[in-house]
């Protein structure tokens, strides 16, 4: 027959273990004198004091204790990740989307005291497809925090109206993974190239779904080794988010208000569910919560509409997909090439014998690197009968402005030996092929390509 002395120990250990795991308190004098009187009590009775002892607990008070234990966990892993970013690299660049999870990185570190002295850097891409509210709300924290972000847009485009009028405004609608490298991975990495970073610090998290679900606090340089990203939410919740942002009233962007989780473009950005009817609003939450904050949910509302060229569904903008910030540290025609490095002293005394192609480029553009072969090949055509240089264009703008003509990447400049300049209209990325050159070479210079 099982023992009173034994059943009390087992109590014990049950309790013990339930507390070491956080569900409930340890075990008490009192509370053990009511599992001992139930042992040899009829069945009914037995069931009613127990049940009586576990209704003692204040359940809500010890969920929401837990959940303050998790955040004071994470908001301590998250700091020290970014003070360790902080502290040990003199160009530390956090891309700023505006999200939740983003404006808990704006106020960690705001706490660090890392904004005001510009020791950290904000970066913002506007992709001009924004909604109205987010760059209304990028000032807002400016002023808030005491920082000025640093505003990246498709290059050579000072508005919505110059960007419509060079690349379409339905660009998206006809090549989405264009208009993706046009207005978000290259002014990204025009932005960490500009302001030399060294690490780069986002809002990435496991929860985000599959794509992400293994990302670490920490991830190596794609090349060259080195410290290259500081994810301090890794291991946050979109939940947990939400929960810091309530305790510390944290701003956030106006639109969780109206029923989006996230925030994107508008015109790819839904509220989820349709209806609106789950908001964010005076830091709590309206209607079904669960809507926004189930594994992978958080993006529901992003990218409705589009899919990737291979047909499959789009789940990333093109700037957090494997190596899209490698670039900015690769040139482009290096060593052995038939593309000649022009150096600014020869640039300004290019030979009067020969006709000179001069590429202005930046190695981190994308349409650079798309025409990077053709090049190649058309230099190694040409041969002795025309000089194919380049000149690194975004390291020197306003030189290569009334040197060549630049406006942009690429530009492509046919500098004559009597030293007037002709830029190649080349628009278009078709534009860009070895044929096209010649043709161009052929109509401005007297070489025969």
């Amino acid at each position: 027959m099982i023992s009173v002395r034994f059943l009390v120990g087992l109590a014990l250990v049950a309790s013990t273990g339930a507390f070491n795991l956080g569900g409930i308190v340890a075990p008490t004098r009192a509370n053990l004198r009511l599992r001992t009187s139930a042992v040899s009590a009829p069945r009914f009775a037995q069931s009613k004091t127990v049940l009586g002892a576990k209704m003692a607990f204040d359940m809500e008070a010890l969920i929401q204790q837990s959940k303050d234990d998790r955040l004071t966990h994470l908001e301590e892993q998250a700091m020290g990740s970014l003070k360790i970013a902080a502290d040990n690299f003199d160009n530390v660049v956090f891309p700023n989307a505006c999200i939740a999870g983003d404006c808990v990185i704006t106020h960690l570190l705001s706490r660090l005291d890392v904004l005001k002295n510009g020791k950290v850097k904000i970066m913002v891409v506007d992709t001009f497809h924004l909604f109205p509210e987010t760059m209304e709300f990028v000032k807002s924290i400016e002023d808030h925090y005491g920082f000025k972000a640093e505003v990246f847009q498709a290059e050579g485009c000072a508005d919505k109206a110059e960007y419509d009028k060079k690349f379409g405004a339905d660009l998206w609608k006809i090549d989405i993974e264009q208009y993706d490298k046009v207005c978000k991975v290259e002014p990204f990495q025009r932005g960490l190239k500009t302001l030399k970073t060294e690490v780069m610090i986002n809002g990435r998290r496991r929860d985000h779904g599959v794509e992400r679900a293994y990302i670490d606090l920490y991830e190596n340089a794609p090349i060259g080794g080195g410290l290259a990203k500081v994810n301090p939410l890794a291991y946050w919740t979109f939940e947990d988010c939400f929960d810091y942002i309530a305790k510390h009233k944290i701003p956030i962007h106006p639109l969780h208000a109206e029923g989006y989780p996230s925030i994107g473009d508008a015109k790819d950005t839904v509220k989820v569910p349709a209806d609106g009817s789950v908001k964010f609003v005076d830091y709590k939450f309206e209607g079904q919560a669960s809507e926004w904050l189930d594994y992978a949910a958080e993006r529901k509302g992003r990218f409705v509409g589009l899919a990737n060229k291979d047909g499959s569904v789009k789940t990333e903008c093109g700037i957090h997909v494997a190596g899209a910030e490698r670039t900015f540290e690769r040139d482009l025609w290096e060593d052995g090439s038939k593309v000649k490095t022009l150096s600014k002293e020869d640039a300004e005394k290019l030979p009067a014998d020969k006709d000179t192609l001069v590429v202005t480029y930046a190695p981190w553009c994308p349409f650079c690197q798309q025409m990077e072969d053709d090049m190649e090949a058309f230099a190694a055509k040409m041969g002795d009968k025309l000089n194919v240089v380049k000149y690194r264009g975004d390291e020197d703008r306003e030189f290569v402005g009334e040197a060549f003509k630049a406006q942009g990447f690429p530009t492509i400049s046919l500098v004559a030996k009597d030293g007037s300049v002709t830029v190649m209209d080349a628009n278009e990325p078709e534009d860009r092929s070895v044929e096209k050159f010649g043709e161009f070479v052929k109509k401005a210079s007297s070489v025969a390509a």
